[in-house]
Order: structure tokens, then C-alpha cells, then sequence
């Protein structure tokens, strides 16, 4: 085995790092303390947070990235090991094989056969035009009318053991959180719910293909799984990248004014003047240029992919930062108006200091709101880019490749819903539960909202 560390894996896990270091700093606030503590006090907080914690875990399991080794050529004595130039993540590991699993072509959820007739030779040798059996579906089943109770058996067990795991994982958080403040039975019941269903997917996948087979006979429900990866990344890293750009800016032209702010408006005017979706596509498309021309720059076709992603990121990142800028500079205004901050410069305090003490400390909260909300918005921009076929490369999972293969999918007669809506599950339970903590953010940091549920 030979670890890979794709760009877009090192990017992620510096992300962790210093979101993690974010969050510790922020604990040193008692009134930080006590904003976060009113988002995790109410149920659908803990719920939304286990539900965005266990899409991250997955993106997560998915960059742990290494190249199987293969067995050295038959009559070949050599010390040197080769390995496979197919990149396997941890994740796929632990879905059992689930992706290695290939049909002919479409089957249907829980299928047994082919979604399509092909040219088969009957037992008396002539040739007949038929459905023809799937080759890892209902392989140990006798009659193909007991199919629901050969699936409803083998339910059993991996139930059993996913409420024994859940039950064991729950157990320890009980020791050292069961006198806590916050509502964690939601989010141990939100867990149980989770791992008994990844492990009854796992185990019935080696049986059955759950959300059927696309056109090249992969698994449905394993391209959905490979596409939470890239839904959160993107989101995740195009938000960060936009974050510093944003925040510089705003702050630069709400503090210094004059000419400086000229400047800055006159950037996010312009940038905001020019059709997002085409400024997005001739970027993509200038750094597949750039790829196609540099081929020895990778070595495989997996690095291809994800310099690509990683280019994508970072384009929809300083393509979007225009609208954050603009609440930040009319933050900046007005708090640089305050007594308290006018009796700064009055003693001769520095700009860098105010700008640390003063004024940054009080954007937190539009930083905090905006880095939610963006999250789903790209998470849904990346599905639209896709679809037009400029996003992530189709080598790679993503909800978007899934939907743009569907189109024609849909118009055929019987419809193939399944791609369809495999992608657009895993896209909706992500996006909703980033938009209601979202809502929970905004309503404890954001001073408006505070203010007026305090006049009611």
C-alpha cells in the first residue's frame, strides 16, 4: 500500500486544523461562549450539527487516499513493487466493495434483472431476447418472489449490530456528558438512526444495489456516498478562500475611506457587473487548457482530477466574495463612528490595534452567518456547474455529474429516476441541515435579531 496525499486531502485537513483552532480561540470569550451555547441548546441544533458532522466524518474517511499493491508479474523475480493506478480512499474500504460491484448497464433499485432486454441463448439453445439476471444481485436467492423476505432477513442482523455499536458509542458520550446543559439524546437518537443505516447499506449492498445501477452498471448509491466529498469541500474550501479577500476589503474600505474605498467599490462593482455562471466557466475552462497542455505535471489521472477541483474551488472562492465585502464595508462604517472607537484614535491608538480590538471582533458574527449560508449555496452552485459541464471533472463523484447524466435518463419511457434521485437526497438532507444552523447562528450572533426577540 502506497498513501497518496492528493491536494485537495492536505487542504482539508489543514482545514480541520484550523477550524479547530478557531473554534478554541473563540472559548476564550464568555460571550461567545454563551452564543454558541444557544445554538446547541435547542434540539434541532444537535440534530442539524450530527447530521453536518457525519457528512464531514465521510469527507474525511474519503481523502485518506492510497494505491493498492499488485502481485508481481508471473516469471518476474524482482524487489521492486508495483502498485495500481487506481486511487482508493479509506471510505471505499469500508463500503465493502460496494463501488467494485458493476452491472451491464441500469437495473432498478433492488432489482434482480437487467433494465434492459439483451441477446440471450435459452437451455435449448435459441436465441431469445430477454432480461437478463443481474450478476451480484439475489445471487443465494432460490425463487425470485421471495425477494422482499430474503431482504427483510438479512436486515436483521446488520440492524442488530448497528444498535449495538450506536448503543456503545453512546454509552461512552453518556459518561462524560450526561450532566451536560444541551439536548444530546437529539443527537444520540440522530446518530443511533445514522450507523444502524450505514451498516444495514453496507451489508445489504453485498446482496442487492440498493439505488440501482446507472448506464455503466456502477452503484447508485455509491456514487451518491462518493459525491458528499466533493459537495463539502467545495462549499467548504471555495467559502475560506472567499472569506480573507472579503474581510480584507470590506474592513480596508469601511476604515480608511477616501480613495481607498473608491477603489474597492470600484472592484466589486465591476466584478458584480459580469455574469457569475461565465466568469465561473471561461476560468474552468482556461485551466483545462492548462492541464491538457502540461500532462506531465501528473502522474495519474486522479491528480488530474482534483488539481481541477481543487482550480474550481479556488475560481468560485474569489469570484464571490463582492456581496461579503459590501456588508462588511457598511459594518466597518458604522462601527468606526462609535464613541468608543473615535476615543481610540483621539489617545493616538495605532489603526492596526483598533482594527484587532475594536472593530474585527464586532464582524464576527456577519463572518459566522455568511460562512453557513455560502456553504449551501455552493454546495448548490457546484451541482449547477456540473450540470453545464463545466464543473468537477467527471472522473471524480459529484451529485452535479449524477444530475447532468440523468437528463436524458428522464425522458425515456419507463423514466430512470433513480440517479436522479440518489443525487438529490444526500444534496437536500446537506443543504437543509446547513440552512436550519444556519438560522440558529444568525439568531444568537447576530445583534439585530437579539435585539428584537428581546423587545417582544
Amino acid at each position: 500500500m502506497k498513501p497518496i496525499l492528493l491536494w485537495s486531502d492536505g487542504l482539508v485537513f489543514l482545514l480541520v486544523i484550523a477550524l479547530v483552532l478557531f473554534f478554541y480561540k473563540l472559548r476564550e470569550d464568555p460571550q461567545t461562549r454563551t452564543r454558541w451555547a444557544q445554538v446547541f441548546s435547542s434540539k434541532l441544533g444537535m440534530v442539524a450539527f450530527t447530521v453536518i458532522m457525519t457528512y464531514v466524518g465521510i469527507a474525511l474517511l474519503d481523502s485518506l487516499h492510497f494505491r493498492r499493491a499488485l502481485d508481481a508479474p508471473e516469471g518476474m523475480q524482482t524487489n521492486e513493487v508495483f502498485y495500481d493506478n487506481k486511487v482508493t480512499s479509506v471510505f471505499d474500504v469500508l463500503t465493502g466493495g460496494m463501488g467494485e460491484r458493476f452491472e451491464r448497464t441500469y437495473s432498478a433499485p433492488f432489482a434482480l434483472i437487467s433494465f434492459e432486454k439483451k441477446n440471450t441463448v435459452d437451455e435449448q439453445g435459441n436465441s431469445v431476447r430477454d432480461f437478463p439476471p443481474l450478476k451480484y444481485a439475489g445471487l443465494d436467492l432460490a425463487d425470485p418472489g421471495d425477494k422482499w423476505s430474503d431482504i427483510l432477513s438479512k436486515s436483521m442482523a446488520p440492524l442488530g449490530w448497528g444498535l449495538l455499536l450506536s448503543g456503545l458509542l453512546i454509552g461512552v458520550q453518556w459518561l462524560f456528558l450526561r450532566r451536560g446543559l444541551f439536548p444530546w439524546h437529539a443527537s444520540w437518537v440522530t446518530q443511533a438512526i445514522v450507523i444502524c443505516t450505514a451498516v444495514w447499506l453496507v451489508s445489504i449492498s453485498k446482496h442487492y444495489h440498493v439505488l440501482g445501477t446507472d448506464k455503466g452498471g456502477a452503484d447508485v448509491l455509491f456514487q451518491s456516498l462518493k459525491g458528499i466529498r466533493t459537495g463539502v469541500l467545495l462549499g467548504t474550501l471555495a467559502t475560506l478562500v472567499m472569506l480573507p479577500i472579503a474581510v480584507t476589503l470590506g474592513v480596508t474600505a469601511g476604515y480608511f475611506k477616501g480613495w481607498v474605498d473608491d477603489v474597492v467599490q470600484y472592484l466589486y462593482t465591476t466584478l458584480s457587473s459580469i455574469p457569475g455562471i461565465l466568469l465561473i466557466a471561461a476560468s474552468v475552462l482556461l485551466f483545462q487548457v492548462y492541464i491538457d497542455l502540461n500532462p506531465d505535471f501528473f502522474s495519474i489521472g486522479m491528480e488530474k482530477a482534483d488539481a481541477r477541483f481543487v482550480a474550481l474551488c479556488f475560481i468560485l472562492g474569489v469570484t464571490s466574495w463582492s456581496t461579503l465585502c459590501r456588508l462588511i464595508r457598511a459594518e466597518t462604517l458604522k462601527i468606526s463612528q462609535l464613541g468608543y472607537v473615535q476615543a481610540a484614535h483621539a489617545f493616538g491608538v495605532s489603526h492596526t490595534r483598533i482594527l484587532s480590538r475594536h472593530i474585527l471582533p464586532n464582524l464576527v458574527h456577519i463572518i459566522l452567518i455568511t460562512f453557513v449560508l455560502d456553504f449551501s449555496a455552493l454546495v448548490l452552485a457546484e451541482a449547477v456547474l456540473s450540470y453545464i459541464g463545466v464543473g468537477i471533472d467527471p472522473s471524480m463523484g459529484s451529485w452535479g455529474n449524477m444530475i447532468n447524466g440523468a437528463r436524458a435518463e428522464l425522458s425515456r419511457e419507463p423514466a430512470i429516476w433513480w440517479t436522479l434521485s440518489g443525487a438529490f437526497f444526500f444534496m437536500f438532507v446537506i443543504v437543509l441541515a446547513a440552512n436550519l444552523f444556519s438560522d440558529l447562528v444568525r439568531d444568537a450572533f447576530d445583534p439585530r435579531t437579539r435585539l428584537g426577540g428581546d423587545d417582544a
